[in-house]
């Protein structure tokens, strides 16, 4: 899948579920939180797409559960400092997010 196309729809899945957990579990207003995911996804997609590129085929499923729990965690840290969110409420939120995106992205391959 191009990058491009792989953006799209992590943007597409992981917007709507960001904004549902976040407003509903966190008492973020909505624009406020599809913001934050939008900026979420833009920091942390861009170099997981890089280093996923990189790994041999072999090994490919081993790094990307690594980085894909790595990418969960920044997403949160960075949800939690924008939002001024404590507790479980971003990691959940990221963790549900990024799921729903993988499944989509295997689904759509």
């Amino acid at each position: 899948m191009p990058y491009l196309s792989a953006l799209a729809l992590t943007l597409l899945v992981e917007v709507p579920v960001y904004v549902a957990a976040l407003t509903v579990a966190g008492r973020v207003r909505p624009a406020r939180a599809g913001a934050a995911a939008v900026i979420v996804n833009g920091v942390t997609h861009p170099p997981l797409w890089w280093f996923l590129l990189r790994i041999p085929a072999a090994e490919y499923w081993g790094y990307f559960a690594a980085a894909e729990a790595l990418v969960c965690g920044v997403e949160a840290l960075l949800l939690g400092r924008m939002l001024r969110l404590r507790g479980p409420v971003p990691y959940a939120a990221s963790v549900t997010a990024n799921a729903a995106s993988i499944l989509a992205g295997v689904l759509a391959t």
